[in-house]
């Protein structure tokens, strides 16, 4: 299956020296715990807790104001969050944003670290416009400085020293003479540091009553591989194509995907052409494919008001968003005999949807890489799918698995679950 960017296989050298690793064993018996805390601003008065320059906040969302620095042919305004302290040395950031890009504009992503007794420099993660048109979407090489690098979408630690804080900088931009009015109205991050485990204990089903066994959410089914050849300048469907279809279905539980006239670009011989065009508007020039994390909650946000990329801890976690009727798109790797029913014998990286669950606690998903629409829904076992979603694992001088990632994409009558404890949504 084609290869996400999964942050831990591009950095592997540099996590290696920051995580401990660990024959295979559980989780919850035998390594240090799943350190993951999300920060997210998304109203004026959060906002105003940044430094703003050349922006206003107002109605919720910021906006250029009197723009203040000119970035080539752009006009430019930033916002720079407060420093996060997590409360443990992180190793990863991923960012999630909303905004508007409307006319010619587009926004930028910038992550910076520090630890106890040095800042690193401001790494650029991605430059992104809701559509092509103005901009050629794309994440950035990888910077690497004294205390991290990025890979496609995510900030990676280099530093033996412990990295303890991150804050992110947004730039609006707009073509310089041009009315544009991008906006941005969230912004957040998910910082983490995982141990290394290449099999995990199956957590068993939360205590009854339990509102997601046996709740399936309405979902509907669509197939990567009938895309296979389709318009290669955006990695030419089929293997490819797990990010932007899973994204899709999604988006089509909300009745939130974009109206025809949008993919009228789109071959009227190809079918189930709207993840054709989802593939387009996630698509990472960069990167040479549609999987960056973040620009499918970046799109997803744009149609739904609501989406992010964050990791859970367990199934337990993700019953609790099936019990709000928010079903989870959800990165796993396997090898060969490791989830029996995929429709794949392996994968180094791919996206499904997580839609419900049985009665038993086995995990009901759509997943893309079935042959036909039809064959999109399954039932895998539990602990196997618990293997393949929260692995992360050293192998030929890399680090697999994505740890649990998932994005999280929803609309106004879709609230989250309640926070509690947890600190990673």
């Amino acid at each position: 299956m084609h290869l996400q960017p999964l942050a831990a296989v591009v950095a592997a050298t540099a996590l290696a020296a920051l995580v401990t690793l660990l024959p295979a064993t559980s989780v919850e018996a035998a390594v240090p715990g799943r350190r993951i805390a999300y920060e997210q601003w998304g109203s004026s008065h959060a906002f105003r807790e940044g430094r703003l320059e050349g922006l206003v906040a107002t109605g919720g969302r910021l906006a250029l104001d009197h723009p203040t620095v000119r970035s080539g042919r752009y006009d430019a305004g930033s916002w720079t969050s407060p420093w996060v302290e997590p409360g443990f040395d992180l190793t990863e950031v991923i960012p999630s944003w909303s905004a508007t890009t409307r006319g010619d504009s587009a926004v930028r992503v910038e992550v910076r670290a520090r630890t106890a007794r040095t800042k690193g420099s401001w790494d650029t993660l991605a430059s992104w416009a809701l559509d092509d048109a103005q901009l050629d979407r794309t994440s950035h090489d990888s910077q690497p400085d004294d205390l991290g690098r990025t890979a496609y979408d995510t900030w990676v630690s280099t530093s033996a020293a412990g990295v303890t804080g991150w804050r992110l900088r947004v730039t609006l931009l707009r073509r310089t003479g041009s009315a544009a009015a991008p906006t941005l109205d969230t912004v957040g991050a998910v910082a983490s540091r995982l141990p290394a485990v290449s099999s995990v204990r199956t957590s068993r089903p939360g205590a009854a009553p339990n509102p997601a066994l046996g709740r399936v959410l309405r979902v509907p089914r669509s197939s990567q591989m009938i895309h296979e050849g389709e318009y290669p300048q955006y990695d030419g469907g089929g293997e490819a194509w797990c990010s932007p279809t899973s994204t899709a279905m999604v988006l089509g539980s909300y009745d939130a995907l974009p109206p025809a006239a949008d993919y009228r670009w789109v071959d009227d011989a190809y079918a189930d052409p709207v993840v054709d065009h989802v593939a387009r508007m996630t698509y990472d020039r960069h990167l040479g494919g549609t999987g960056n994390w973040s620009f499918n909650a970046a799109y997803a946000a744009g149609r739904t008001g609501h989406a992010m990329v964050t990791r859970l801890r367990s199934l337990r976690e993700a019953e609790r968003f099936i019990a709000a009727g928010i079903p989870l798109v959800a990165s796993v790797t396997f090898g060969a005999g490791e989830l029996h029913g995929a429709p794949i014998s392996s994968t180094n990286g791919h996206l499904l949807v997580i839609v419900g669950f049985r009665r038993n606690g086995d995990v009901v998903v759509n997943d893309p890489a079935a042959g036909t629409r039809r064959g999109v829904r399954r039932t895998y076992d539990r602990g196997q799918f618990e293997d393949a979603w929260l692995k992360r694992y050293p192998t030929a001088g890399s680090l697999r698995g994505s740890g649990g990632l998932v994005y999280v994409i929803r609309d106004d009558a879709h609230p989250l679950p309640e926070r509690g404890k947890n600190r990673n949504w």
